[in-house]
């Protein structure tokens, strides 16, 4: 068994990691400061990513994207996670979901995505509906040649510069062996369509600059040519793409947690105590070795489970448990690196405190630990019937 990239993969990541070293860690303290990425900042960052040959490269070559698989992207998203999803998201992707784009909704909206022209964005979670998408009571009503939507969404991410929303609602009932469940549907909805009005949420203490935000659809109309895929797919649809997000959430967690290893080693290794450095100490030392331990085997869940699906392997519980134990690693290196740090480590400004605070959403969005230990157990219980 090789468990060693190859020399293309670490060129990827050798090169993502410089530029996000060099163009992103100096605007750190300005977004967390103001808890915003200014239009001007965020407009130039993404320029430079695409003259770079970093952004979309999750996308199909075909119209322009980067033409990188699960694997590669793992890598991609590893080093993008060193800082915050305010300034990772401009070197980012479009959504995963936009490749079900037909006809002149390719021109309209894939085409443009992968350019950085158009901002898309991601509506699913209800005030009513987060883990439970079926229980979501946004609805679309076919009229003629139009869908009428009624309903909102709120924790959506980055709405507040998306151009479109990719919007999922109900349009139906059908029936199963196991009772009536909603027939999901998504739809590419234009932020100047009337009847559709996007407002910020509260404020949130992880990731500042990245906003969530509450959508509302009041007799919107939007085209039946707007419909993603075929109507009633959406569901299947949303759990391909919280595939692909859950990778990069845990990628994205392993970046985080060697950028703060790294931070701690350098603390320990030159902060004096005692007359000594406090590395040399094993209640610090043994701090350090924890998170280097533990950021290996989430790194190596996190390839192996890219690497499944690239490979066209069952990985939905590879996936959970890659998504699971990055999260969770996450959390507990940040607390130890303010360990280790001291009270320094809690200062406001600083890359420890900032990356303490950001590290606890990771552990809710995109599906919750407890929605991955679900998926986990039924995988390992479902030859038993139970």
């Amino acid at each position: 068994m090789n468990f060693e990239l190859s020399g293309e993969l670490q060129m990827i990541g050798d090169s993502v990691r410089e530029f996000v070293v060099r163009e992103l860690y100096p605007h750190e303290d300005l977004v967390d400061r103001t808890d915003d990425v200014p239009a001007s900042l965020a407009s130039e960052l993404r320029r430079k990513a695409i003259a770079a040959g970093l952004y979309a490269a999750n996308m199909p070559t075909e119209h322009g994207g980067g033409g990188l698989g699960p694997l590669a992207m793992a890598v991609v998203d590893r080093e993008l996670g060193r800082t915050g999803w305010a300034l990772q998201v401009l070197v980012a992707r479009p959504s995963n979901i936009l490749r079900a784009c037909q006809g002149e909704q390719i021109e309209r909206y894939l085409v443009p995505a992968i350019q950085g022209k158009r901002i898309d964005c991601l509506a699913m979670t209800e005030p009513g509906a987060g883990s439970d998408l079926r229980s979501m009571r946004t609805k679309a009503v076919r009229i003629g040649d139009e869908y009428v939507l009624n309903g909102g969404k709120h924790f959506i991410s980055h709405a507040d510069v998306a151009d479109f929303v990719i919007v999922f609602a109900v349009t139906g009932v059908e029936e199963t062996p196991k009772g009536s469940r909603s027939r999901i549907s998504g739809f590419l909805v234009d932020r100047e369509t009337p009847g559709f009005k996007v407002e910020r949420g509260p404020p949130c203490v992880s990731h500042r600059g990245y906003h969530q935000c509450q959508l509302f659809f009041e007799d919107c109309r939007v085209s039946a040519a707007h419909l993603l895929g075929e109507e009633g797919t959406g569901f299947e649809m949303m759990n391909e793409w919280l595939s692909s997000t859950r990778l990069q959430v845990a990628a994205s967690c392993v970046g985080r947690a060697r950028r703060l290893l790294d931070l701690a080693t350098e603390w320990a290794a030159t902060r004096r105590q005692f007359g000594k450095t406090i590395g040399s100490f094993q209640g610090v030392s043994f701090q350090l070795a924890d998170i280097a331990t533990e950021i290996e085997a989430a790194d190596l869940l996190t390839l192996r489970a890219a690497w499944k699906l690239e490979s066209g392997l069952p990985c939905n519980e590879d996936i959970a448990m890659a998504k699971l134990f990055a999260s969770e690693m996450l959390g507990r290196a940040a607390d130890r690196a303010v360990q280790v740090f001291g009270g320094a480590g809690l200062m406001q400004g600083t890359p420890v405190e900032r990356a303490w605070r950001d590290a606890r959403v990771e552990r809710i969005w995109d599906g919750t630990s407890e929605i991955q230990r679900v998926i986990i157990s039924r995988a390992l219980l479902r030859n038993f019937a139970v």
